[in-house]
């Protein structure tokens, strides 16, 4: 792809992303009725007409910007998990969440996001986070760097004199194994807490306003986009075993994105409760 088509891609997916959010998600923000909010798994895992309605149009929009290119999007998986299979194909796939933070959203908190990935053969190429109630938009293009709102984001490196916060996935989710390596993070210098949209804790770190995340489970929707937003910016990331985190699922679980390689290992150590002598975390360059 030239570096002419390229831009023009990025600008279409931007004013596509724009466009269905501006449609379907904040005509609804703290405007939702009761009937328009249902539990899917449980109490906490909620699904919204504004999650149904925005997957639904930019299903319909995206394969038309990318010859050739499917969708995975979290609605159409929980209703066909066949869907899924798509990751493991030669086509290019475009991995949605149309409300990132679904809690929030029925909350009425502007703390949520919609999240796009473009990935093909397990890679991730290029990411959208948009948090249209902050304002917000970060772009990575893999090997180019991460953009937000236009401007280079870096993420840095904690100053190793401050206590180190990681964001975690919630406790409602916890099995008891994660309960163990989650728990393993209280210690002096560390300050766990519970999560709120995966996808701007991804962009704290890759703004060097958190050190890092650790997460239990391995939805693509949730991770593709800000993974490698935080790559992009210079950070790492890594499963439970050392190595890279893998789109496609079977993964050694928790695994961490951080702001730079020796706070990822730093996390995957204490998870582990060990000094993971296999292999390092995987840095973005």
């Amino acid at each position: 792809m030239s570096a002419e088509d390229r831009a023009e891609l990025l600008s279409a997916v931007d004013q596509a992303l724009r466009e269905a959010v501006a449609a379907e998600v904040m005509p609804r923000f703290r405007a939702l009725a009761a009937h328009e909010v249902r539990e899917k798994s449980g109490p906490h895992d909620l699904v919204t007409v504004a999650d149904q309605e925005a997957e639904r149009r930019l299903t319909a929009s995206l394969p038309g910007l990318l010859p050739g290119s499917v969708v995975v999007g979290e609605e159409a998986v929980a209703a066909d998990p066949d869907v899924l299979d798509a990751l493991h194909g030669s086509a290019p796939v475009w991995v949605l969440d149309p409300v990132d933070g679904t809690r929030q959203f029925v909350a009425g908190d502007p703390g949520f996001a919609t999240l796009l990935a473009l990935v093909q053969h397990g890679e991730t190429l290029a990411s959208w986070t948009y948090a249209p109630a902050l304002g917000l938009m970060a772009v990575a293009m893999r090997g180019r760097g991460a953009r937000l709102n236009g401007e280079p984001l870096l993420s840095g490196s904690p100053d190793p004199e401050t206590v180190l916060e990681i964001a975690t996935s919630h406790p409602d989710f916890y099995s008891l194994e994660e309960d163990r390596s989650f728990a393993r993070l209280i210690v002096d210098g560390v300050a766990p807490r519970p999560c709120g949209s995966a996808g701007l804790e991804y962009l704290h770190v890759a703004q060097g306003e958190l050190g890092a995340v650790a997460f239990g489970w391995e939805y693509p929707w949730d991770h593709a986009a800000g993974l490698l937003l935080v790559d992009e910016a210079g950070g790492a990331s890594g499963t439970l075993t050392g190595e890279r985190f893998r789109i496609t699922g079977g993964n050694a679980l928790p695994f961490t994105a951080a702001r730079d390689e020796a706070t990822a290992h730093r996390v995957l150590s204490l998870m582990s409760d060990s000094d993971l002598p296999r292999r390092k975390a995987q840095g973005g360059h």
